[in-house]
């Protein structure tokens, strides 16, 4: 015997809201080594023309060995779309509030990004909260290249137990 198929039962993760969430919750997000082809398309959707993002050369003459990234470039990598996280919040999001992120250590071509997500800060409201976001890249020798704050606005749980209507 079949189910009846329901396109709003198909979810990759189980609801949370903001009680669900606890201090140090971790969301690693996919690692990336990033590459020229990359580096090309970053250049062409930001506008960002800088030699030390295509120029080797003038990397060279400037200290780096290789291809510098965009900052803007290594930050995308925290966005928490390519993880597990967002797929928790589908009910409960509101709305994505503050981004803040300081950058450490350079990031070239042929670096590997691993980046994290960890609740840092909970503040509750009455109906919602503010959910904080600890983001953290390190690259593949192990040096934090990136740390910064993501804030969601996010539902409290329904006392009926019913979903809220978005």
């Amino acid at each position: 015997m079949s189910e009846t198929f329901d396109p709003e039962r198909h979810r990759l993760a189980p609801d949370r809201y903001f009680e669900d969430f606890s201090l140090g919750d971790s969301f690693p997000l996919p690692s990336r080594t990033v590459t020229e082809a990359q580096f090309l398309a970053f250049q062409a959707a930001s506008g960002d023309n800088h030699p030390i993002h295509y120029d080797r050369e003038y990397c060279r003459r400037h200290g780096h060995p290789e291809l510098l990234a965009h900052g803007y470039q290594v930050l995308i990598q925290t966005a928490a779309g390519a993880g597990l996280f967002p797929f928790l919040l589908e009910a409960s999001l509101v709305a994505f509030i503050e981004q803040s992120s300081r950058f450490l250590a350079p990031v070239y071509a042929g670096d590997t990004l691993y980046p994290r997500l960890t609740v840092a800060e909970l503040k509750p409201q009455r109906t919602t909260g503010v959910l904080t976001l600890a983001t953290t890249i390190h690259n593949q020798k192990r040096t934090l290249v990136l740390e910064g704050r993501q804030a969601y606005l996010i539902r409290r749980r329904p006392s009926s137990g019913a979903a809220p209507s978005p």
